[in-house]
Parts: C-alpha cells; sequence; structure tokens
C-alpha cells in the first residue's frame, strides 16, 4: 500500500489510498496500480455519483480507479443516452430479444442466479480467475454494495427460464453498468442487449448517461463499448465526445506516464 491519497467528490475529501502494483488483468505483461477510495467511509449524497464522473467503478464494496504508472490505456466511457442512435445491428439484438421479461430486485443470493454466472465464466472467461470462483467470491464481487445496486434478472415468458442477470448502480445522472452474465449457449446478442435496455431505462427516467466503465484503444475485447453512439471519454479530466479523440491519440493513451501525486 502507498502513502493515503484523496479525492474529491460532493464537497466531500475522501481518503484513498494506492495499491502495490499487480499484472494487469488486460495486458498481462504490464503492471498495474489503482488508487481505491478506503473502506468505511459514509458516501454522502451524490459523492458516488461524483466519484464515477471522476472515472471511479466499483467492484464489491470497493470503489477505485485505475492509477498505473506507465500506461493510461483504461479510459472512463458513457453513453449519451438521450441521444443515442442505435446501429443496425444493436436494432437486430432489441428486437430479438425483446420478449425477455426484466425483473428489477436488490442484490439478493439465488442459486438460480449463481449457476448462471458459474455456466458464464467457465464459457465465457475461462482461466481468468473468476470461472473457479466459490459462493462468497460470487456474493464479495456482485452482491456487496454499500451504494444503491439494483440486479436486473431477464427471463424467457416461455418457460420462465432465466437468461441474463444485470448489475447496475443507481446516480443522479444515469446508470453504471457493474456486470452482466448470461446463458452462453442462448443464440443471440444477449450483451447487447442488456446494455441496450439500460439506455432505455435512462432514456425513461430522462437521465442523460449510461456509465460503460472503461474503453481500452487496441483491446479487442473492449472495442464494443465504443460501438454505442454517441458517447463520451474521460481525458485528462475532462469528459469529451469521443469523436474528438483523433485515432493518432490512442497510442498515447497506452504508453504515457501518469503524472505522480
Amino acid at each position: 500500500m502507498h502513502a493515503p491519497e484523496t479525492a474529491s467528490a460532493s464537497n466531500t475529501w475522501l481518503r484513498c489510498y494506492g495499491t502495490e502494483s499487480y499484472e494487469c488483468s488486460y495486458w498481462p505483461e504490464r503492471q498495474a496500480r489503482s488508487q481505491v477510495v478506503q473502506s468505511g467511509q459514509e458516501l454522502l449524497g451524490n459523492a458516488y455519483s461524483q466519484l464515477i464522473r471522476l472515472g471511479f467503478r466499483r467492484s464489491g464494496l470497493h470503489i477505485y480507479r485505475p492509477h498505473c504508472d506507465h500506461c493510461q490505456a483504461c479510459t472512463p466511457l458513457r453513453v449519451d443516452a438521450l441521444h443515442f442512435q442505435p446501429s443496425r445491428s444493436q436494432k437486430r439484438a432489441w428486437k430479438r430479444h425483446a420478449h425477455l421479461r426484466a425483473r428489477v430486485l436488490t442484490p439478493t443470493w439465488s442459486e438460480e442466479s449463481y449457476a448462471l454466472y458459474q455456466r458464464y465464466q467457465a464459457s465465457r472467461h475461462p482461466g481468468g480467475g473468476m470461472d473457479d470462483g466459490d459462493q462468497e467470491q460470487y456474493a464479495q464481487f456482485l452482491l456487496a454494495s454499500r451504494v444503491e445496486t439494483r440486479l436486473v434478472e431477464f427471463r424467457d415468458p416461455a418457460d420462465d427460464r432465466l437468461v441474463m442477470v444485470s448489475v447496475i448502480d443507481l446516480l443522479d445522472d444515469g446508470l453504471s453498468a457493474v456486470y452482466t452474465y448470461y446463458d452462453p449457449d442462448t443464440p443471440g446478442s444477449l450483451g447487447a442487449y442488456s446494455i441496450l435496455w439500460q439506455i432505455a431505462q435512462c432514456q425513461e427516467n430522462r437521465r442523460p448517461w449510461l456509465y460503460l466503465g472503461y474503453w481500452i484503444p487496441g483491446h479487442g475485447k473492449m472495442h464494443y463499448k465504443a460501438s454505442y453512439t454517441p458517447a463520451q471519454i474521460l481525458f485528462e479530466g475532462h469528459w469529451l465526445p469521443f469523436d474528438e479523440l483523433p485515432p493518432q491519440h490512442w497510442p498515447g493513451l497506452l504508453a504515457t506516464p501518469r503524472q505522480k501525486p
């Protein structure tokens, strides 16, 4: 653990700490570090929403953002929900899965959801360290939260089969997409449908932004996030339209050293 740091949210300075270096989960040949909001601090008012706008994310009880020494590839991205224009493939995904029945719940343990999560991890992320997680790890990752969190079940009304679960956080300006897992054997584009459903929720509630986490230039698994347009990215402390960052700047995100605090 490195020296304490601070992050300002809701006119309050929150204590943070910098982690030691660890293997990057996106680029295994690199070392990563994170800035983590110290647990036990009360998040008053819209403090969590402000942290998300500062580029933080949540995993269980941990609120963090990348703070690597020699890389700035992890770029926060948010979709402009009120002006969103679906592509042809996104329209097809919406039409194909629009029959699914959504049920919004507070995070609750379910054997059915846990079994679906295990199947998804074993199929989509084998050997990634999450495919062998036990019940406690699952609960800590997706059910533990100290903010306004919802678990959304998507079921096939034909047989009431659970086909997808999305975990989302409620913000003062929209939603934060925390994690989605689904039946790997169900044909179609369930992942795309989950994002489209969340965009529709933002639109219905007149909330402008869906925060999709980190877009990583040059990383194939993160490329899909840039297909939801219009969108903005957080670059050098400012939210900019995605199209205003020319591709020639992308390599700089991969290798520019971060300024030390």
